[in-house]
């Protein structure tokens, strides 16, 4: 048996139906127009669809699509939010060669941000399909205020972009000591267990306990967010460089809504990318299934960084990519080597390396049984070595370290042995450098050492400056502060060059020597300057100048104080310059002294420059120094202490006579002493200014404390902002929200020197959020927002009644109860229910309170049959869950006893002898039923499998034969009652032909075609016959009649002078059978001899009787019903028809025809009370016949 499945189809136009297609090309709507496509014709559809694009502000922006079907389908393009008729914005084209549909958008602006769709259209169907074109504004960056971030869509199609601030520190803001850096904890998010080690001693976290801790929770809220957008989100691939020399990383992702935006950022920086495959932009992303790969192509060392992947505001991953500092000093060299040989590629990097990437035909080669890798010990020699090299290996070859490449041919030179004969494996080497690496890698090691050890002496110098600036007194003052050389303040030396040869050396003659020698001074112009050498033992000695001896005179003093000579010059000038030393005992010392001035700067120049410099966030702050020009002059700029460098945002000018600082885009971290530093010989001097960065203020202060709650007034009190943004607080700006709704309100205003807020506009019971902004002449914070608020105290809703049970079954409860009697004056939102199981003392809730049943009954279905259940209920208001109910009383989880009832069971099959058939029966009844089966009301045989399960019995038959035919009775018997339904059966076979056909003229013009009856009549009740006829005139073989129940036919309108043949059929539920042909009724045969002396008399009169009898009919309620039988008698027999006994002639309910012996009997909707024993009885002069049926009407 087979049933027919109905096609649906929306209507679309007059004669036009819409039948949805699908596309092989994901995201492709195809609608068809025809029921069916001629050959050779199609409907439209897509074989390239356009690819999502995001790009920059201002760029060229277009689609491609590539379209199919017979006819050329038209293609034409539109937008969601607006139209594209504007030719100055779109341009739509063909390419006849490349037969592409272009649409292209020139400039393109923000507000052209949309989802577009193409469609393409011909006579027999349309195919849609949407892409999405997202514009990145010139300027937008990571964490951007909402007051310059701006709309990229609009608000009816696309959610809002949401502002995100950069968890990225920038590199101009300082850490504080001990915390963290941000980057540490979005790389920790997304990297594998096994890198935690790794990441932790790159950052400098020791404490493993307090990492996972926070990681844990960062992750649960970060999940909380990626919720919102992404359904699945595995294989966080890191960044990586492949064979092509491109930057690549991965994610394997499922979007909630395919429309959600993908944003892609370096250090915080959103950058723009390109969906379009041989796009020029220098970042690409290729999305196969749910796998999302992003591509760095064209590596440079500023590609460096971290890179990030965002949802709409959310992040996703996040990837550091690291560029090592590497190059190759000797790359790999072409190698031409003899089969079965073993080549080698070697290189010498730049700096020590792990592992570098071994390419071999755009593929990562690996050590193993084809390949070796070997590493020198101190990682700058990196040797591959091909075993046993093929003819197949030759190719390129390439070694990648870092960004750097280089790559050379394998040539594979055949080996030209004794033919037929194996080639033996070689030993030799072919290929390498040709170089002594070794000679060159030593040479570059001993390079790196120097290199670090002179950076390390940097960090050092660095290191010690900073402590230094730690433990000096902070000066406040903006006046210049003058530090003079303490050798030209206090005559003692200051270290300065050494003094050169043996003056140095502690050297004893006769028990004397030089402990202490003489030092170069530099002295300022008019102050006093000493130069001291100290002597082993006391001993007389002599000062020169340029090799004149000196003696005190009113500019020079000479002391001896024991083994301390002193040589003090009282009033520094430039004629005391020179080189002066000191003999004694045989040994000299000497010095240089050098007369000077500090680095002179204008006093007005001085006053202007301590004057505050004040910007805005986002623009550039400068500053000018004039000095007098002079020799070995240092200047230096410092920001808090800390040195400045150029480069980044930092500009550094130094000229002959001044020099200047230039900050770029100031951010509010930036405010503070800015000092210049000039510095000689003679001294330094340094002059501070500072730097004020006016922003809008941050938020203000919390936790936002609440002073008062009552039904009619909520007080709040929050604190002032830690920063101000540089300029006083105006005031603060108080917002609410209600719980439950989605408006924010403004209440209203706050003065600055008032930092509370008393909100007297509330409800009792309802639940209150505020957000508290502060407002300062650059512009409003970030919102402070507070937790939810009662106004009032909390009032529970009364005692509902207790549940009452309505019905049981094993898989189902029902429960109904009464609200409470006291609701407290507050709006109930629903309940909350509870169950017990017996023998136990835990109640179970049913539902969460934040997800209240609303209604005053439920159908509990979390039970277990057979066992015993008690329930509670309580009610649910703002204020949360009251007190619970009574419980109710114990029920058991069990069906109801049921009499047996039968679910719409077919009531007739017809199936091939030799199938297999399997009955299937529903039921319903409790307690389980005995099932039996009988047939024709005996016992089926045991050799027919009857199988029984919870509610269904089958009977199967494997092979069925006619024998098997009848009816099934299957029998449902319980203590509640009984019930049985039967089946009729009926197998059969393609039938038989019938037997000899005669053919009889008794009328003229009629003739009478009999035949024997097929050997299946007897076997198969529902067998008929069909009578085809082909005359002389014609020649074509037609039906004549059909559904002939007897084995006779008169045939009418035979036409003198033409041969007839006729044909008779056998047919049944199975098919037709061969037909049996008559003899020929021909133009003189077969006449009916015509005696017009003797008058022939003729009788038809004969009692009625019933050719076609009554089916069984089972139509389901409301459906129509058509009952038919045939019966023939003369004279014409009256016929009635009964139900139940009860003639139903006169019912207009029933639509009863008579038309030449055809009876039947129509119903339009059948009702259950239509159902019954139905009954025809005809009646003429000579008798009566009448045949009945039953009529069953399913629910």
């Amino acid at each position: 048996m087979w049933k027919k499945k109905s096609k649906v189809t929306d209507q679309t136009a007059t004669g036009q139906v819409g039948i949805k297609k699908r596309s092989k090309v994901p995201g492709v709507m195809i609608t068809q127009y025809v029921e069916e496509i001629p050959d050779g014709k199609s409907h439209p559809d897509f074989t390239r669809k356009p690819i999502a694009l995001t790009i920059q502000e201002g760029k060229f922006a277009f689609f491609k699509a590539l379209v199919i079907g017979d006819p050329e389908p038209t293609v034409t393009w539109g937008r969601n939010n607006g139209d594209v008729s504007d030719t100055s914005k779109y341009v739509t084209k063909y390419d006849p060669a490349t037969r592409e549909h272009l649409f292209e958008m020139a400039n393109v602006k923000p507000e052209q941000a949309d989802t577009y769709k193409c469609f393409a259209a011909n006579e027999f169907g349309r195919a849609v399909v949407t892409v999405v074109l997202n514009v990145i504004e010139v300027g937008f960056k990571k964490g951007q205020a909402d007051s310059q971030l701006k709309p990229v869509a609009a608000a009816a199609d696309f959610k809002s972009v949401l502002k995100r601030k950069s968890k990225i520190r920038p590199k101009m803001e300082k850490k504080e000591d001990g915390e963290i850096d941000p980057k540490f904890w979005e790389l920790l998010i997304s990297a594998d267990k096994k890198d935690y080690e790794s990441l932790m001693l790159e950052f400098g976290v020791t404490d493993f306990r307090f990492m996972l801790k926070t990681l844990n929770e960062m992750k649960k809220e970060r999940e909380e967010e990626q919720a919102q957008f992404i359904e699945y989100l595995a294989n966080l691939k890191p960044i990586e460089v492949g064979p092509d020399g491109c930057a690549t990383f991965s994610i394997d992702m499922d979007l909630i809504e395919q429309s959600s935006r993908i944003f892609l950022y370096k250090d915080g920086v959103m950058i723009p990318y390109s969906k379009e495959l041989g796009d020029t932009i220098k970042h690409s992303l290729k999305i196969v299934g749910r796998k999302y790969q992003f591509s760095i192509r064209d590596l440079f060392p500023d590609d460096a960084g971290l890179y990030q992947v965002d949802v709409e505001d959310v992040n996703v991953f996040s990837t550091d990519f690291k560029i090592p500092m590497v190059d190759f000093l000797v790359k790999i060299q072409e190698c031409k080597a003899m089969e079965r040989e073993d080549a080698v590629f070697e290189c010498v990097l730049s700096q020590p390396f792990g592992k570098i990437m071994w390419v071999g035909k755009n593929l990562p080669l690996e050590a193993g049984d084809k390949y070796d890798i070997e590493v020198s010990e101190d990682k700058l020699i990196h040797r591959l070595i091909i075993k046993d090299v093929a003819m197949v290996d030759k190719g390129i070859y390439a070694a990648v370290a870092g960004i750097k490449s280089c790559n050379a041919f394998l040539v594979v030179e055949a080996d030209k042995g004794e033919p037929g004969k194996k080639k033996q494996r070689k030993t030799t080497r072919a290929g390498g450098a040709g170089v002594d690496l070794t000679a060159i890698a030593q040479e570059q090691a001993v390079k790196n050492t120097a290199d670090r050890e002179v950076l390390m002496e940097k960090v050092k110098a660095i290191k010690d400056e900073r402590a230094a600036n730690a433990t000096a007194a902070p000066e406040t003052s903006a006046k210049a502060k003058v530090k003079g050389v303490e050798a030209s303040q206090t005559g003692a030396p200051k270290q300065g060059p050494a003094v050169k040869g043996s003056d140095h050396k502690s050297v004893d003659n006769e028990g004397c020597s030089i402990k202490s020698g003489l030092s170069d001074l530099f002295a300022l112009r008019g102050k006093k300057g000493e130069l001291v050498c100290e002597m082993s033992h006391e001993v007389d000695g002599a000062w020169f100048k340029d090799g004149e001896k000196l003696s005190t005179t009113d500019g020079i003093a000479i002391v001896k104080d024991g083994t301390r000579h002193t040589l003090t010059i009282h009033n520094s000038s430039e004629d005391d310059t020179g080189v002066y030393h000191f003999e004694a005992g045989g040994f000299k010392s000497e010095a240089k002294v050098t007369v000077g001035e500090l680095p002179g700067v204008d006093a007005d120049d001085l006053h202007k420059f301590s004057k505050p410099v004040t910007v805005k966030v986002g623009q550039n702050a400068s500053w000018k120094m004039p000095y007098t020009p002079q020799d070995n002059l240092e200047v230096k700029w410092f920001k808090d202490g800390k040195e400045l460098k150029d480069g980044g945002g930092v500009k550094l000018v130094k000229e002959v006579n001044h020099s200047r600082l230039l900050l770029r885009e100031c951010l509010r971290s930036d405010a503070g002493e800015v000092k210049i530093q000039l510095k000689n010989p003679f001294g330094t001097i340094e002059a501070t200014s500072r730097l004020i960065v006016l922003d809008k203020p941050g938020p203000p202060e919390g936790p936002v404390e609440i002073l008062e709650t009552t039904s009619t007034v909520i007080e709040l009190q929050w604190g002032a902002p830690k920063d101000n943004g540089g300029s006083p607080v105006t005031n603060y700006i108080i917002e609410r929200q209600q719980l439950g709704q989605t408006v924010w309100k403004k209440m209203g205003d706050v003065a600055a020197d008032k930092t509370t807020y008393r909100d007297r506009n509330v409800v009792h019971g309802k639940l209150y959020i505020y957000k508290i902004y502060a407002v300062n002449p650059e512009g409003t914070s970030d919102a402070l927002q507070t937790e939810e608020t009662m106004a009032g105290i909390l009032i529970f809703a009364g005692r509902p009644g207790a549940p009452k049970v309505v019905s049981a079954s094993k898989t189902c409860i029902n429960l109904k109860w009464e609200p409470p009697e006291d609701d407290g004056g507050i709006k109930i939102n629903g309940y909350q229910l509870e169950k017990r199981k017996k023998d136990t003392a835990q109640w179970i809730a049913l539902n969460p309170v934040t997800e209240p049943i609303e209604v005053l009954e439920y159908a509990v279905k979390d039970v277990v049959e057979g066992a015993e259940y008690e329930f509670r209920v309580s009610a649910i208001n703002v204020s949360g869950a009251g007190e619970f109910s009574l419980p109710s009383v114990m029920v058991t989880a069990k069906n109801p006893n049921m009499r047996p009832i039968f679910k719409d069971p077919e009531d007739f099959m017809v199936i091939r002898a030799g199938n297999s058939v399997r009955i299937k029966v529903f039921y319903e009844a409790e307690p389980p039923p005995e099932i039996t089966w009988m047939k024709d009301n005996e016992p089926v045989s045991s050799f027919i499998q009857i199988i029984n399960t919870e509610g269904c019995s089958q009977l199967v038959i494997p092979s069925t034969k006619r024998s098997d035919s009848g009816n099934y009775t299957i029998v449902a018997k319980n203590k509640v009652g009984e019930a049985s339904f039967d089946i009729e059966v009926l197998v059969t076979d393609e039938p038989k032909p019938p037997g000899a056909v005669e053919l009889e003229q008794i009328v003229h013009g009629k003739v009478i075609v009999s035949w024997e009856a097929s050997p299946d009549q007897e076997l198969d009740n529902r067998l008929y016959y069909m009578v085809a006829e082909h005359n002389s005139s014609t020649r074509m073989w037609y039906t004549v009649a059909d559904r002939i129940f007897d084995n006779s036919y008169t045939v009418n309108n035979i036409m003198p002078g033409r041969e007839y043949h006729f044909k008779i059929y056998a047919k049944n539920d199975m098919g037709m059978s061969d037909p049996s042909m008559s003899p020929t009724w021909g133009i003189n045969s077969n006449r009916i001899p015509i005696n017009t002396n003797t008058p022939v008399e003729v009788s038809f009169e004969k009692p009625p009787s019933v050719l076609v009898p009554l089916k069984v009919h089972s139509p389901p309620k409301g459906f129509q019903m058509y009952m038919t039988c045939a019966i023939r008698g003369c004279p014409t027999p009256s016929v009635t028809w009964h139900l139940n006994n009860v003639c139903i002639n006169g019912d207009s309910n029933y639509y009863i025809t008579n038309s030449y012996g055809v009876c039947s009997m129509y119903i339009l909707r059948v009702r259950p009370k239509d159902a019954g024993e139905y009954k025809v009885v005809a009646v003429n002069s000579f008798g009566k016949a009448e045949c009945s049926t039953k009529l069953v009407v399913k629910d």
